[in-house]
């Protein structure tokens, strides 16, 4: 690391702690050349994962808009806070962990549906019907003919 006094190339950490819980680092160095010290922030250089919507236009990936639609589908039903957040937190790791930094909010609401379908099939078939958005009653049963096949 560059000592921001003389330029020097070397500096030795004299501590380093854990910030923002975990998220960054915090080092205090010396430099080996003037001895001034100053301190260093290290983050993980994350890269914004980018959500293609219906009509072509991106926006960054926003965890709290999958958590309010579920939230709305399982008001009133027997599941607990924890297992929503749960079912969040893998539908979160399952898009980041997708090769390409780009999914389609299609892709986001078919994985969203199938964690539901699992979950809670009341849930389910609420959240399936905002988001397939149903023209009328034959589309609607249709579905629900389908969940009680069990597919």
């Amino acid at each position: 690391m560059r000592c921001p006094f003389c330029f020097h190339k070397e500096s030795k950490v004299l501590d380093s702690r854990a910030t923002e819980e975990g998220a960054s680092i915090r080092r205090r160095r010396e430099c080996t050349k003037c001895s001034r010290r100053f301190t260093t922030y290290e983050r993980l250089d994350e890269v914004p994962f980018m959500v293609v919507k219906k009509d072509g236009r991106r926006e960054p990936f926003n965890r709290n808009k999958i958590l309010n639609g579920v939230l709305r589908a399982c008001e009133k039903r027997p599941i607990s806070l924890d297992a929503i957040e749960a079912m969040i937190d893998e539908i979160e790791r399952d898009v980041r962990n997708k090769t390409d930094r780009e999914i389609s909010s299609e892709q986001i609401g078919e994985i969203v549906m199938e964690r539901l379908k699992r979950l809670d099939e009341v849930a389910y078939v609420r959240f399936a019907s905002v988001y397939r958005q149903f023209k009328d009653i034959n589309s609607f049963m249709m579905e629900l003919q389908q969940l009680l096949k069990g597919d």
